[in-house]
């Protein structure tokens, strides 16, 4: 997969290309949908399918105190992408200068010119330019003149609603990890470098790993039972605690992953935390010892959950 890092740089697509533009924030399953139908397009056209995206979000710029809790970093946005076999990822840099761009710019400058659509699926709420001037009906005309086919999103529903990334993120607020996958079409998942923390784990016989999210996260504060996919492409069992660490005083929030019966060095490693299940809500103890009888239980949980046998 080719990646654009600023569509308003990027070279003109001579060909063509078949388009779709969005936050796909999570790549869920309506993501999925709108990605295999841009393929198959762009194979009957002869031309490299691309999905453009942007960064920041639109609303984490307009409004980042408002702006919603993100599924996906842009590292794993485009490795969802790759794997749905995406040909071009295009990041949109969503600044002063292109919140700016009046409607015609945004349509000559680049769908025409640069990107040179010959498809471009996008929903009937589309909106483009500054102060979201244009519409999908702007749109329509501007495509009727070059011949350029507009096409609506598929619509891919679970329990009788439209599946969307604020389904994703309310139920993984409410720690409904199940039916955060189901909406996902896949588990939801977090990838990050393991970095040096207290080493208050260890002292307690639960080594961690410790992830800091760049992003403000989604799911609630609790503990998961979630599989952990090593550098090395291994699978391992897991137990991690997402939350700000009440007994300890602690303040940001912090993903600690302790991984079972492993005894190796992770520091510096880039790992994948894949969220299987939700044990119990984050909670404060009086004690370390307190702390640490509930720790042995979540493992026990944990091992329940993910079928894992006790460790010899």
């Amino acid at each position: 997969m080719r990646i654009v890092r600023n569509v308003r740089r990027m070279s003109a697509l001579d060909h063509g290309c078949a388009l779709t533009i969005g936050n796909f924030d999570g790549l869920h399953r309506g993501h999925q949908a709108i990605v295999r139908q841009l393929r198959e397009r762009a194979q009957a056209l002869g031309v490299p399918s691309v999905l453009m995206s942007f960064e920041p979000m639109p609303r984490e710029f307009f409004a980042p105190e408002r702006a919603p809790a993100r599924l996906s970093s842009p590292r794993e946005k485009m490795r969802m992408a790759q794997a749905l076999g995406v040909d071009i990822f295009a990041w949109a840099r969503f600044d002063a200068e292109f919140a700016g761009m009046s409607p015609h710019a945004f349509l000559e400058d680049l769908l025409s010119a640069r990107l040179n659509a010959h498809y471009l699926l996008v929903g009937e709420d589309f909106r483009f330019g500054q102060k979201r001037a244009g519409d999908i009906e702007t749109l329509r005309a501007f495509a009727h003149d070059r011949e350029m086919e507009v096409a609506p999103l598929p619509d891919v529903q679970v329990d009788g609603a439209r599946v969307s990334s604020t389904r994703v993120r309310d139920a993984l607020a409410a720690g409904d990890v199940a039916q955060a996958n189901r909406l996902l079409g896949h588990a939801y998942w977090v990838s990050g470098r393991v970095v040096q923390g207290e080493r208050l784990g260890r002292t307690l016989g639960f080594p961690t790993a410790n992830i800091r999210l760049a992003r403000k996260p989604a799911p609630r504060y609790g503990v998961y039972a979630v599989w952990v996919y090593m550098a090395d492409g291994v699978r391992r069992a897991g137990a991690a605690s997402f939350g700000i660490r009440p007994t300890v005083n602690g303040r940001e929030p912090l993903l600690e992953v302790f991984v079972l019966d492993f005894d190796g060095d992770l520091y510096g490693q880039r790992i994948d935390v894949s969220f299987e299940a939700f044990i119990r809500a984050e909670e404060r103890y009086d004690s370390l010892d307190a702390l640490t009888a509930q720790m042995h239980r979540d493992v026990a949980r944990v091992r329940s959950h993910l079928q894992e046998p006790e460790s010899p």
